[in-house]
């Protein structure tokens, strides 16, 4: 999932019996597996919360456009360049259903875009590294959409319908990005010792900031837990850092790369691997917007607005004379 750290403004979780009648009917029904639809009574936390981890998604999404669409006109290939386009374009997709999705609790997509430009919305803290190589395309499609589809599939099964049901089709796509990811990379790694050097180079440089995409540990997530009981969220932060690290090293190993992580070792006793603890005074200063390139992904975001305000407002326009013409015509008729 594209999004970390939202706030639940929940102080504590609260058994039923201290729900009133309307509250505990709701929080029956999720935990009896239904799904909450638009129009049915929820908890103001629950539809705060979904609007800032929907909005935070979504706008992670369209972030994500920028590091990968700066090598669309230097991809090696023909080929190449129109996977990345596709890509590139499914992302796009991606933040239009989820801004949908965020809209059916109540909230614009005009405040959203408002939020994202002043600061007051984030989005993945993974989108503030820079791309310098080819090999980063490959290590995003691999480490980063990885990272993603292990935290996207359990929210197929999310309590909110609009966002589970958003979230079949984005894992679908999402699911060929890793496989375009990882297949970038099996080409360069039985390229020259050259390529296979720049491969290792993204690996080293993606492989914390991807662990960083699952949110702080569980000791430190303090608002996972209402989440979790609000079936917004299916898995803790740590389980699932825990089972992409098992998943991806096996595929490190495949490709002739060493995970740059001393601490790393399989554990027989609980079958999967022991690794090391990410820099997270580093996550923090990159979601407070010290990164490498939030600066540089903001005002790309802001200046994409500025240039599009010309056809937005065309669109008003039409649509207000098309309003008129259809008064004008209802007025005749009668």
């Amino acid at each position: 999932m594209y999004a970390q750290m939202v706030k639940t403004d929940g102080a504590r979780i609260r058994s039923l019996d201290e729900m009133d009648p309307q509250e505990r009917a709701f929080q029956e029904r999720v935990d009896a597996g239904q799904k909450i639809e638009p129009k049915e009574w929820m908890p103001e936390g629950y539809r705060k919360t979904l609007i800032r981890q929907i909005s935070q998604h979504a706008h992670s999404e369209i972030v994500g456009q920028l590091p990968e669409g700066n090598w669309i006109t230097r991809a090696p290939t023909l080929e190449r360049k129109a996977i990345l386009l596709a890509k590139v374009q499914d992302e796009a997709g991606h933040g239009l259903y989820l801004y949908c999705a965020a809209e059916t609790l109540g909230i614009s997509r005009d405040e959203m875009y408002e939020q994202l430009h002043s600061g007051k919305a984030k989005y993945s803290s993974i989108f503030n590294y820079p791309t310098l190589t080819w090999a980063d395309i490959g290590a995003i499609g691999w480490l980063v959409d990885g990272a993603a589809i292990m935290n996207q599939v359990p929210l197929q099964r999310c309590s909110y319908g609009p966002y589970a049901r958003a979230m079949v089709r984005i894992c679908k796509e999402e699911s060929f990005h890793q496989r375009q990811g990882f297949d970038i990379l099996m080409k360069m790694v039985k390229g020259t010792p050259a390529q296979k050097a720049m491969v290792q180079d993204a690996l080293n440089r993606w492989w914390w900031p991807s662990l960083m995409m699952f949110g702080p540990s569980d000791d430190a997530s303090v608002h996972s837990a209402q989440s979790m009981a609000w079936k917004i969220k299916q898995n803790s932060n740590d389980e699932l850092r825990q089972k992409f690290v098992d998943q991806t090293v096996p595929q490190a190993e495949y490709l002739g790369l060493t995970v740059p992580d001393p601490d790393l070792k399989w554990n027989e006793t609980k079958g999967g691997y022991d690794f090391g603890e990410p820099d997270w005074e580093e996550f923090f200063n990159v979601i407070a917007g010290n990164g490498p390139c939030n600066a540089e992904r903001l005002n790309a975001r802001k200046q994409a607005w500025d240039d599009g305000a010309w056809f937005r407002d065309g669109l008003t326009a039409h649509a207000e004379k098309a309003a008129e013409r259809h008064g004008a015509a209802k007025v005749a008729a009668e």
